[in-house]
């Protein structure tokens, strides 16, 4: 597991994404590494989990375009499918989670944020769903949390545009919970982390699994998405986008 970390001391465990120079992007092997790390975490003895990004650059920039813009439909399956397996274990994770987010957190990076139970964001963060830039839709779960979190024109926007927003607009628009100066952001959220894990561990992972409960996605409604994406490759519109992006 080269690409993640997990570190966890005095109840608080820390889940660290870990290619800093490719700005933390999720190629195929990062998804297993993560998916392995949650597993872990959730066996661990800890009462809080936080989730970030290595590097001063980037929580993560979500999808390894490399990987993805010559992908067959039935890659881009197993691929969505891993993703989305890794976005449900954040979901049902069964402590509290925090997302530290530390620079940009695009695409797939801002769903998996979104899916975290607290967001505290640098203030020189840039969070957005850019999926449409890349002729691709935003599937990984976090749409479904967006639309809960702020109003239906606001969500379409934020998708059908890609924007990518800064920190304060975020923090306007409800989707973090705090905007911290640059360097103070890890030491935040291992506060916030550190605060939760001093409160009475069965009660605050049944206030977990209750708020777990009423964001669960229906199964049916994963596959349904996991089609509309595989869809899309193999198009000449994904493959152009994506090779743009690259040239870029």
């Amino acid at each position: 597991m080269t690409t993640v970390r997990l570190d966890t001391e005095g109840g608080v465990g820390t889940l660290t994404i870990d290619r800093p120079e490719r700005y933390n992007a999720l190629d195929s092997a990062t998804l297993e590494a993560l998916e392995g790390a949650l597993a872990d975490a959730r066996g661990a003895d800890i009462d809080a989990l936080v989730l970030t990004g290595a590097g001063e650059e980037a929580f993560s920039v979500g999808a390894d375009v490399r990987e993805l813009v010559d992908a067959t439909v039935a890659e881009a399956d197993a691929y969505m499918e891993s993703a989305q397996r890794v976005t449900r274990r954040i979901a049902r994770f069964p402590v509290p989670t925090i997302a530290a987010i530390n620079g940009y957190c695009l695409g797939g990076g801002w769903e998996f944020a979104l899916n975290c139970d607290i967001r505290v964001a640098s203030e020189r963060a840039v969070l957005g769903h850019t999926e449409l830039d890349l002729a691709v839709v935003p599937v990984w779960g976090g749409v479904r949390k967006l639309v809960r979190l702020v109003d239906d024109e606001t969500a379409r926007r934020l998708v059908f545009f890609a924007e990518r927003i800064d920190a304060q607009d975020a923090y306007e628009l409800g989707l973090v919970g705090d905007v911290i100066a640059h360097d103070n952001v890890a030491t935040y959220a291992e506060d916030l982390a550190e605060d939760i894990a001093a409160k009475p561990a069965f009660a605050m992972r049944a206030a977990k699994e209750a708020f777990e409960y009423a964001w669960r996605e229906p199964d049916a409604e994963r596959g349904y998405q996991r089609r509309l994406w595989g869809e899309l490759f193999g198009t000449d519109s994904q493959r152009e986008a994506m090779r743009e992006f690259l040239d870029r």
